[in-house]
């Protein structure tokens, strides 16, 4: 197998970015019905128009809207499915507590606002909002690099993994497995232009979840037998594209407001499953801070596959050492390169440098401003030059 290259590039980012305050503003009068459906929308056209005019004049090739037509990172993909019905307020009683989300949700005192619970059979119609947002971006790029925009796509285990054996999802698994989410609408975005699709999988690294899975009696499977069943979902979902676009992955360990994470621990316990039997093309991996363990994982990415180094955080605004980022992400490419029988150099075309997540999973967006974000950015983009010079 070849390594899927351009995209991803060298220096990448995670797809949210933070709102400017005007917009913000103006999203809130929207939603007091102060402003109209015409305003917002010219609203959000004016803030993307800017972001995408920040990322170019950086100097990144895989731009993203900022994810400002969305108010969390998902937007209304789980809206937009038959067989799905949204839920506000929901009980407390049909989640998994020890779920990290969930458990960061408990422990703030806080309780979802919303969720999605299954209520037929699942289907996306592919008629979907993810079109019309990448529509909108290629009215702001050149034709030739519309297959480069970063398009974010929710994973379908999203809602899955919060929820209690038997309760929300009785069908079990049925949902996660679903063969008619994804590909209809991945058919969609390939018509319309777009080739580099970004998505996420749940966290199955935070050993705190794992123990709570083994503490409750109501679990039917083991949080082995639940990932199999979501890698086997991605898998078929993407089996009939992933020669015709780039799928990326993305494990988030919690982006919530306050730059609150949600989990912790290294890809250890996943490595194996995650980068020999997930068939995507690249790892967007979290390596900001020790809670995320250390490269060793990286001995079983193979050869053909690329890592996207988050050792930038974008949680605050401190500006991290560029020489310290340089030295981390050669160390990785060591191991990288151990594990795969290649050298330095050959590993190194296999990594890119990126934020470990993005700026705003949900619209308040993180505990740093507007500059620091480009400055973390320009950060990001000194270190790809410096390391693979003259490369996007």
């Amino acid at each position: 197998m070849t390594t899927y290259r351009n995209p991803p590039f060298q220096a990448e980012h995670l797809g949210s970015l933070l709102r400017p305050k005007e917009f913000l503003e103006k999203r809130a009068a929207f939603e007091k019905k102060g402003l109209s459906q015409e305003d917002i929308i010219k609203a959000e056209d004016e803030a993307i128009t800017k972001v995408v005019d920040v990322q170019t004049e950086i100097g990144f090739r895989a731009v993203s809207d900022g994810e400002y037509r969305r108010a969390v990172f998902w937007g209304t993909f789980f809206e937009e499915l038959e067989g799905m019905t949204e839920i506000r307020n929901p009980s407390m009683d049909i989640f998994r507590p020890y779920v990290p989300d969930i458990a960061g949700f408990i422990e703030k005192g806080h309780k979802p606002g919303q969720s999605g619970l299954c209520t037929g059979k699942i289907r996306h119609k592919g008629e979907s909002t993810l079109v019309g947002q990448f529509e909108f971006l290629k009215t702001l790029i050149p034709k030739e690099r519309w297959g480069d925009i970063k398009l974010t796509m929710i994973a379908p285990p999203w809602y899955h993994l919060r929820y209690k054996d038997d309760l929300a999802y009785p069908k079990d698994l049925e949902y996660g497995t679903s063969k008619s989410m994804i590909p209809i609408l991945l058919v969609s975005i390939l018509q319309s232009g777009n080739k580099n699709v970004h998505l996420h999988l749940p966290d199955f690294c935070s050993e705190q979840m794992l123990a709570g899975w083994a503490e409750d009696k109501s679990n039917t499977k083991t949080p082995d037998e639940t990932l199999d069943a979501y890698i086997k979902c991605y898998n078929d979902s993407i089996a009939d594209h992933s020669d015709k676009m780039h799928f990326g992955l993305h494990i988030c360990r919690g982006n919530f407001m306050g730059s609150r994470h949600f989990s912790e621990g290294g890809y250890d316990r996943i490595a194996t499953k995650l980068f020999q039997t997930l068939n995507v093309a690249t790892y967007y991996l979290e390596y900001d801070t020790p809670r995320a363990g250390g490269f060793e994982p990286l001995l079983h990415l193979p050869s053909h596959k690329n890592a996207i180094l988050g050792v930038v955080t974008s949680k605050f605004p401190a500006l991290e050492v560029k020489e310290e980022m340089k030295e981390r992400i050669f160390a990785a490419a060591d191991v990288m390169a151990r594990g795969a029988g290649q050298t330095r150099d050959e590993a190194l075309k296999r990594i890119g440098v990126s934020p470990q997540c993005g700026f705003a999973s949900h619209e308040e967006g993180n505990l740093l401003g507007w500059e620091d974000m480009k400055n973390k950015l320009m950060l990001v983009r000194s270190i790809a030059d410096d390391i693979w010079p003259g490369e996007p």
